[in-house]
């Protein structure tokens, strides 16, 4: 959430010295860092926010990020499994993590480089998707449900993921535009399993698509921001974090998980790709953001989960206690998870997205 938060910077510059590449303020030669990330998920310094890459910049002055970002987990993986790109650190979803581990696209991480991994809570550890903690450092984690705006849509419509199919709101809706959130939550409202490798379901999904498409406006992803903030629609489906941040800019924005038919929960995590040319100064900048005056100020920022109790004690109370950020065991408990999905899988979801997507 975008609210002041006052970082002691002589305490993260001696967290950040223990770790050392070339040592704090040393006049070695100066290094390139390539961070790949999703749109809106880093702290830029906004409205009083933290500069995340800029304190990281103060702490080790011989490393320059160059920042860039991705849309989906989907076009992340196009581009570097492409290749022809540098890029030292990006940041996947669980599901995507499983994919590139298993086809070679990750490096195992050195953990001497990354001490402030003590401070990740065990529950975000040996995942399914690295189930020897190899590969990935958790960053946010958080959940999908449906943001819609309570000016516009009666409370009474709000009852399931059908809502994103209802007719009364034709042109006001706007959809995921990755296959997987997509597929996931068809694959909620028609009682599949959403880590479903059978094609027959797979269709059925799609066809349930292709149904809501006449009432899409839109399918987005970052773009959510506007048109939810400016009222240009009215419902969408999008994580709790960044629920969050618009809810801030337009109080009349409400969340909504649909407890009864299922919901995803997700974590992101920190992983470098073999593509990588500074490794180890990678793992400092993974180091980094598990720091716990960092990992507060900038999830109170960005909105989203941070796994790091620790980071709840230099949180205000009011996001640490949120309900939309951090949601009971009981709501949980109606939650799943994306696995990785066989290559076929993916690739016939795909197309199958890109039918309904275009038409």
């Amino acid at each position: 959430m975008k609210k002041v938060f006052c970082v002691i910077l002589s305490v993260l510059l001696a967290v950040s010295c223990l770790a050392g590449l070339t040592g704090c303020g040393s006049s070695e030669d100066q290094i390139t860092l390539y961070v790949y990330n999703w749109g809106q998920y880093i702290s830029e310094g906004d409205d009083d926010s933290i500069d995340v890459i800029a304190e990281f910049e103060k702490a080790y002055p011989n490393i320059t990020v160059k920042y860039s970002t991705y849309d989906s987990n989907e076009i992340m993986y196009s581009k570097l499994s492409n290749g022809g790109i540098t890029v030292d650190v990006i940041i996947p979803s669980d599901y995507m993590i499983g994919r590139m581990a298993q086809e070679g696209m990750l490096e195992e991480l050195n953990f001497d480089n990354i001490p402030n991994y003590q401070y990740i809570d065990d529950t975000f550890k040996n995942t399914s998707y690295d189930p020897e903690n190899k590969y990935s450092v958790p960053y946010t984690w958080g959940t999908v449900g449906i943001i819609y705006n309570t000016k516009y849509v009666d409370e009474a419509d709000v009852t399931g993921w059908e809502l994103l199919w209802n007719e009364k709101y034709a042109g006001k809706i706007l959809m995921f535009d990755n296959s997987r959130d997509a597929f996931g939550i068809a694959e909620y409202l028609l009682g599949y399993d959403v880590n479903t490798t059978d094609e027959a379901e797979l269709k059925a999904c799609a066809d349930k698509l292709a149904e809501q498409k006449p009432v899409v406006q839109q399918y987005v992803m970052d773009q959510i921001f506007d048109a939810m903030e400016n009222e240009e629609a009215w419902i969408a489906p999008y994580y709790a974090g960044d629920y969050l941040t618009m809810a801030e800019e337009n109080p009349d924005l409400a969340f909504y998980q649909p407890k009864e038919q299922g919901f995803n929960v997700f974590i992101d995590a920190m992983c470098i790709p073999t593509c990588c040319q500074e490794k180890e100064a990678a793992e400092l900048f993974i180091n980094f953001l598990c720091d716990p005056e960092i990992s507060a100020a900038n999830m109170e920022y960005l909105g989203y989960s941070t796994p790091s109790s620790a980071a709840k004690d230099y949180m205000d109370p009011e996001t640490a206690g949120s309900e939309v950020a951090y949601p009971d065991a009981d709501t949980l408990s109606s939650a799943s998870s994306f696995n990785f999905l066989p290559e076929e899988t993916s690739r016939y979801m795909e197309s199958l997205f890109m039918e309904v997507r275009n038409g």
